[in-house]
């Protein structure tokens, strides 16, 4: 527990400056980030990422990445558009499964695809939100750590019912209600100090959907390191695992607030 708090408070003094920097200090910050996003789930199927699909796949993470603001820059420098991009990455994949005779398969393509798809589009609306204004951030990143602290200290606490035990022992219903109650109250603290929306329904709604998406993407994440045996994604973050370990429920949030068009 000590290891962890520590970690955190280590990993969010690093983080939360370049959150406040944005522009293009935060963009390559979110582009390291993915980078090992993508390196721990190829690992989890022994796909180097220093082989052709691991340099493919990284190199459509980076596509999927490329800020709106950048994309008019990448067609004139390259004459392709985003989609073009990563059309050229799925068939490069299929090729390379014919070269080498399908020791590297048609699901390896698929799950490349999948990965790249997953850390890509997660990471892109945490730019993209960041770029909206340093508010939206905020209040994204509130939701999901007010989420995951109030889920794991209420279900530590009061937790009697498992969420989840096929995927994640440790998750209770309790510590689901606990965290959803815990975003809300912080959101609410956030709009009166400094207004995020103009209704106070669309706010609640909008922090208990969020927060309920956030705890989704944590049994995504937990569901994929079973299926793969791995206890966590990486050791990068002692106490806390792996990139993706502290970074899945903000791949399901942001995206979120976007499609609700919450950041305009």
């Amino acid at each position: 527990m000590k290891q962890r708090i520590i970690t955190a408070i280590i990993a969010a003094a690093l983080f939360i400056p370049f959150v406040l920097i944005g522009k293009l200090p935060f963009t390559i910050l979110v582009y390291i980030i993915a980078a090992v996003g993508i390196y721990e789930l190829l690992r989890m199927k022994n796909i180097s990422i220093q082989s052709i699909p691991g340099i493919i796949g990284l190199l459509t993470v980076f596509t999927m990445l490329l800020p709106e603001m950048y994309t008019t820059e990448l067609i004139k420098l390259t004459s392709f558009s985003k989609l073009e991009l990563l059309m050229i990455g799925v068939i490069l994949l299929l090729i390379y499964s014919v070269v080498v005779k399908n020791h590297f398969t048609f699901d390896d393509v698929g799950f490349i695809l999948i990965s790249a798809l997953y850390v890509g589009i997660g990471f892109y609306y945490l730019i993209e939100t960041r770029n909206e204004g340093l508010h939206f951030i905020i209040f994204a990143l509130l939701i999901v750590w007010t989420t995951d602290s109030g889920a794991y200290f209420i279900g530590r606490k009061l937790g009697k019912n498992k969420l989840w035990p096929e995927i994640s022992p440790n998750k209770t219903v309790e510590g689901f209600i606990g965290g959803i109650i815990t975003a809300v109250v912080f959101a609410s603290i956030m709009q009166m100090v400094y207004p995020i929306s103009d209704s106070w329904l669309a706010l609640i709604v909008i922090s208990i959907v969020a927060s309920i998406f956030g705890q989704l993407g944590d049994l995504v994440e937990s569901a994929i390191k079973r299926h793969y045996n791995v206890k966590d994604s990486g050791t990068i973050l002692p106490g806390h695992g792996g990139i993706l370990d502290r970074f899945d429920s903000l791949l399901f949030v942001l995206p979120l607030l976007h499609f609700l068009q919450f950041v305009s």
